[in-house]
């Protein structure tokens, strides 16, 4: 889809993405679809791109050793991993939402981790917050910031001026960090865990 601003005709827009077709297709080609999980795929944790190697000997958790995701023993590995990748998840997510949080003297009623596909993360009227375990895959900055982010509805239940005051005043460097997940995110979503799961990425929002 072409996002056209006010103003602009059909016409040039056609000559646009005609002069671009080289570079679209090269975008294209980086994205051809979604990624199988599993012995040989290389995947990001925590921002770094780490090969999913099979080891020998008893089933135990996934662990990176010399840039490589080993997984011992028997049973499919993108499951597994994907149950590694939750626990990494709320072991980042649970103490920086928290911290967050206590900087705004609120409270954090609980927190919850799903594969959302249509936010980053939430928070609720109760004061419930919910993220994408996915976010274990992003660069630790990046996961960071939902976290500031989701804390800061919890003294500002919108998007207006006053709730990007407070994420402002919790990571008063924000802005390169949503960039990423804005320009990134969708990666995240390309990694299938499940072979039998075949659902095409889709845009992601903060909440």
């Amino acid at each position: 889809m072409l996002t056209l601003p006010p103003g602009v005709p059909m016409a040039e827009a056609r000559t646009f993405l005609l002069r671009q077709s080289g570079w679209l297709a090269r975008m294209l080609e980086r994205h051809p679809g979604p990624v199988a999980v599993g012995p040989g795929a290389v995947l990001p944790v925590a921002g770094r791109a780490v090969e999913v190697v099979r080891t020998d000997g008893p089933r135990r958790p996934p662990r990176i050793e010399a840039g490589r995701l080993l997984v011992p023993g028997t049973g499919a590995a993108g499951p597994r991993i994907a149950a590694w990748l939750k626990l990494r998840a709320r072991d980042a997510l649970v103490p920086a939402a928290a911290r967050y949080a206590a900087l705004l003297g609120r409270p954090v009623a609980g927190v919850s981790l799903r594969d959302t596909r249509s936010r980053w993360g939430a928070c609720s009227s109760a004061g419930r917050l919910t993220f994408s375990w996915r976010l274990a895959m992003a660069p630790p900055e990046v996961l960071d910031y939902v976290a500031a982010h989701e804390a800061a509805h919890l003294a500002e239940m919108n998007h207006a001026p006053r709730f990007w005051a407070v994420v402002e005043r919790l990571m008063p460097d924000y802005p390169p960090r949503r960039a990423w997940l804005k320009r990134h995110g969708r990666d995240l979503l390309g990694y299938n865990f499940a072979c039998a799961d075949d659902r095409a990425a889709t845009p992601v929002e903060e909440d």
